[in-house]
């Protein structure tokens, strides 16, 4: 059975991209890697990018948040908004073959209002892109 949200396959509604072209990161090598990398700053969240060399065109997403957030609630709270985000944002601003980790920051990833958070994101992603090249 297909959730309510989910198109009909019979009706020839295809399911939106968005889900398609965004990998979750899951290994730590990954997301230490993408530490080392280029770094840029918002109110609401820190935004770690890097190009991979794999020749995957996938664009790959990871998500943090410390203890400095909050407890758990608080953290998974923040999290659950920066998925939010790049699901919105990263198909349309990111660019394939990289990886991304967004790491939220105290208060302000849970409390900013939401436009403001998609917006801090397209700025990350525009200085991220911009550097170096």
């Amino acid at each position: 059975m297909t959730p309510p949200e989910a198109p009909d396959k019979d009706a020839g509604i295809a399911p939106p991209a968005v889900s398609v072209c965004l990998e979750t990161l899951k290994k730590r090598g990954d997301f230490l890697l993408a530490a080392r990398a280029r770094k840029q700053g918002t109110k609401a969240m820190m935004v770690q990018g890097r190009e991979r060399d794999d020749g995957d065109p996938a664009i790959r997403v990871g998500f943090t948040c410390s203890k400095k957030v909050g407890n758990a609630v608080a953290r998974n709270r923040a999290k659950r908004r920066l998925r939010e985000v790049a699901r919105l944002v990263l198909p349309g601003q990111g660019k394939p073959g990289w990886d991304y980790v967004l790491i939220g920051r105290k208060e302000a990833t849970a409390e900013r209002d939401f436009e403001d958070l998609k917006g801090d994101l397209k700025f990350a992603l525009k200085r991220l892109h911009s550097n170096g090249k």
